[in-house]
């Protein structure tokens, strides 16, 4: 459906049942609310999207700020805005009571702008604990939604400026919709995240994300290359293909496809210059992704695989389905197919009876598979999950020793790994100027190495040659190479 179709359809007096002519529909009643209240109110209406998460809840706040810019609403980073809108995680506690907090803060600023609209969705509210915590604890919240109706936030915000009481919406995890073709407010020109999955089906048993995110439903291949064919027309250079788990891709589809040939249609699109995508399980990759991944110089030489644990005893508690064994015979076949490819991992420290055995498992696989970087966690436990319920919770002392052990490990590898390049001239893609030195530009080469080098606001977006001349730990310093 054209964008005129969808928006004559809109212009019913009935919401249209198809999406996403019915969000059309809805985002044109809310303009004209908002109209009116910016009319009342002498200015325009503000709205601040506050993310917490993953790349795919990042994704998922640039379609919500694409909705209320469409609406409207100016933005803002301000949580003085008119609307504040929290797109929580919840893969640890500690998130919940970050956001819990953030929300105190809100009341004050309530009571001193009494229409002002407080909005909660994603991981989070997928849980019927939080939304009771939500009713009884913060009834100054205006909105709740979850993971699986980001696409409804018009009809949703449509609802909440009409109807008295606080309005919660939260589909069932099972029950989830794949609504795109919605407008869309990207962080940068040039690159963006497509989505070509959702939910996830491997039950870690210390994650919470298969209860909260549903099950996995892939996208249909077209609809994945078409949204890519559009992003490149608008200047996108680099796209990451996001799902909880992308090697899954295509179970459940009528057509057969994997994530390995959706990967290399993806590469074959024209303007494509650069191909990421995260996350991918040491269980399902397969030698066919690797031949593609070497075979296409677009697909960049980069791999996020997490091991959370060495020990092949805790990865079966953990429901991992590989091996200590296994996983480093993978990291193996990798090297073999692209030499210079950057691994980067996630690893978590005193999963419950964790044994120093198990820790210097962990130890070994770093030592052994030389990763450029790593996301290191100290095990924490999810109510929710099977783990949490475990006895042998490794005490605090014990988790605190190791943790830094693993931690300067992990460092010192990664500095010697990203030093390899130092000489060479690498294509660099431009994300912006540098924080500390505005005479300086920010960007990443194809292996995910930062590099900092003279320049102006005007490379940015742009693919530049650039001399790394020097290695400073975790980030180059560079000479371009006009």
């Amino acid at each position: 459906m054209t964008k005129f179709n969808r928006m004559e359809e809109a212009g019913a007096g009935i919401p249209p049942v198809t999406e996403p002519a019915r969000q059309y529909y809805f985002m044109e009643r809310a303009a004209e609310i908002i109209r009116r209240k910016s009319e009342e109110a002498g200015r325009p209406l503000t709205f601040c999207v506050q993310t917490f998460g993953c790349q795919m809840n990042a994704r998922d706040s640039e379609k919500l700020r694409g909705i209320l810019e469409r609406v409207g609403f100016i933005k803002s980073e301000d949580e003085s805005a008119d609307f504040v809108l929290y797109n929580t995680c919840t893969v640890r506690e500690n998130a919940n009571l970050k956001v819990y907090g953030r929300l105190g803060a809100l009341r004050a600023k309530k009571r001193e702008n009494p229409n002002k609209i407080i909005a909660l969705c994603g991981c989070m509210t997928q849980e019927e604990e939080v939304v009771n915590t939500i009713r009884k604890s913060y009834p100054f919240v205006d909105l709740v939604f979850g993971t699986h109706n980001v696409y409804q936030l018009a009809e949703l915000l449509v609802r909440s400026l009409e109807e008295d009481g606080m309005v919660v919406d939260v589909p069932d995890a099972t029950k989830g919709s794949i609504v795109e073709e919605l407008p869309t407010d990207r962080k940068y020109s040039f690159k963006s995240g497509v989505n070509i999955m959702y939910g996830c089906d491997n039950f870690c048993s210390y994650c919470i994300v298969p209860y909260v995110r549903g099950r996995e439903r892939s996208r249909r291949p077209e609809e994945i290359l078409d949204e890519i064919r559009r992003l490149t027309k608008d200047g996108v250079r680099e796209v990451m293909l996001l799902g909880q788990n992308v090697n899954s891709y295509g179970k459940g589809l009528d057509e057969d496809i994997d994530f390995a040939r959706l990967l290399a249609r993806v590469a074959e699109v024209p303007g494509v210059d650069r191909v990421r995508f995260m996350t991918s399980h040491p269980k399902d990759l397969s030698d066919d992704l690797i031949h593609v991944m070497a075979s296409y110089p677009n697909i960049c030489r980069h791999l996020h695989l997490p091991l959370q644990s060495g020990s092949t005893r805790l990865l079966k508690i953990m429901n991992r389905r590989y091996t200590k064994e296994s996983y480093l015979a993978l990291t193996d076949r990798i090297r073999e197919a692209m030499p210079d490819i950057s691994l980067t991992t996630d690893i978590i420290v005193g999963f419950p009876g964790e044994t120093e055995e198990d820790f210097e498992d962990t130890l070994d696989v770093v030592r052994r598979v030389q990763y450029d970087s790593a996301f290191t966690f100290i095990y924490s436990k999810r109510s929710g999950t099977p783990a949490a319920e475990m006895e042998n919770q490794v005490p605090d002392e014990v988790v605190h020793r190791r943790f830094p052990h693993l931690l300067r490990l992990v460092q010192e590898i990664g500095r010697e790994r990203t030093a390899r390049f130092t000489g060479q001239v690498k294509d660099v893609l431009v994300e912006s100027l540098n924080e500390q030195n505005r005479d300086l530009v920010t960007g990443r080469i194809m292996e995910n190495a930062v590099v900092h080098f003279p320049g102006s606001a005007s490379l940015i977006g742009k693919i530049v040659p650039v001399r790394l001349d020097a290695c400073r730990g975790f980030y180059y310093l560079g000479t371009p190479e006009f």
